[in-house]
């Protein structure tokens, strides 16, 4: 008996892709118009072609950003893919106090980013935060507004202290969904601490960890709000993120169409490391399957 196909279910989801095309696809047609124009106001626009983006790929100035963020993001992850795991490892599996580490480790997720870059903001400061206080007590030399590498340190220690918990929350979730059957065997294996970890935990938490990997190298790689709250990207260009950098050349020089390329080449970027962990990933649950 052949099956019937009812198509009526494309109506339902209908409003999704006209909320879409108006919340994202319109918006970066009219990035896309930008890219390849030049307008000198009243809305007369030049034919530019790719000129803004051969501008961009030859800047200093975007080499020069782009550096900067593939170093924080690569910081970011070396430091909260292992912390993140080792706090999943030492979280309590079941029971009351299971309970209240997951509520303490979401508490910052819940802070929203320009709140973040305020407490970091404030607690940095030598006059009236806690952090910088006790540095200048200790006779340690700490201005993270002209110093860069302080300006670097906070933040990292920002986005640290902020999003490890992701990753924690993932890696737990990995964890408690590895059978007790595979402890039990290697408890009778006799398998050290370091082999359960190695051949049971690690492997059942390829998946989680991808995402987790994958997440925080776009939120990462996107960053703005929280050390454009904490540094302004200063000193000087220090920490002037790509995402920082977009916003000057947009806002600040009103050079619409550099920016515009600029943020197409961003989105491309992103796009592109997004689906080489999707294909990761689904090569992985496919490996698993067999």
């Amino acid at each position: 008996m052949d099956k019937i196909e009812n198509n009526k279910a494309w109506f339902l989801v209908l409003p999704v892709l006209l909320l879409v095309a108006f919340s994202a696809v319109i918006p970066l047609m009219t990035v896309v118009n930008y890219s390849v124009q030049d307008t000198f106001g009243n809305n007369v626009f030049f034919w530019e072609g790719l000129g803004w983006f051969k501008e961009v790929l030859t800047s200093s100035r975007v080499h020069g950003a782009l550096g900067r963020q593939l170093a924080f993001s690569a910081i970011i992850l070396a430091i909260q893919i292992p912390l993140g795991i080792a706090i999943a490892l030492c979280m309590p599996k079941r029971g009351f106090w299971a309970s209240v580490c997951l509520v303490l480790m979401s508490l910052p997720l819940l802070i929203p980013w320009n709140v973040v870059g305020t407490i970091w903001q404030i607690l940095g400061r030598t006059d009236i935060g806690l952090l910088g206080y006790t540095l200048d007590q200790l006779g340690i030399s700490w201005n993270y507004a002209r110093n860069p590498v302080h300006a670097w340190i906070i933040v990292v220690v920002m986005d640290v202290w902020h999003w490890t918990s992701l990753v924690a929350l993932l890696a737990y979730a990995g964890l408690q969904s590895i059978p007790q059957a595979y402890y039990q065997a290697a408890k009778i294996d006799q398998a050290s601490r370091w082999k359960v970890f190695r051949y049971i935990e690690l492997p059942k938490m390829q998946g989680v960890l991808l995402i987790a990997i994958l997440l925080r190298f776009m939120d990462s790689f996107m960053i703005y709000t929280e050390p454009f709250v904490v540094t302004g990207g200063g000193p000087g260009s220090a920490t002037s993120f790509l995402s920082i950098d977009l916003v000057k050349m947009a806002l600040g020089q009103f050079d619409l169409g550099p920016a515009a390329a600029f943020s197409i080449m961003y989105f491309l970027i992103i796009l592109l490391v997004s689906w080489v962990f999707y294909t990761v990933m689904t090569n992985i649950d496919k490996a698993e399957g067999k």
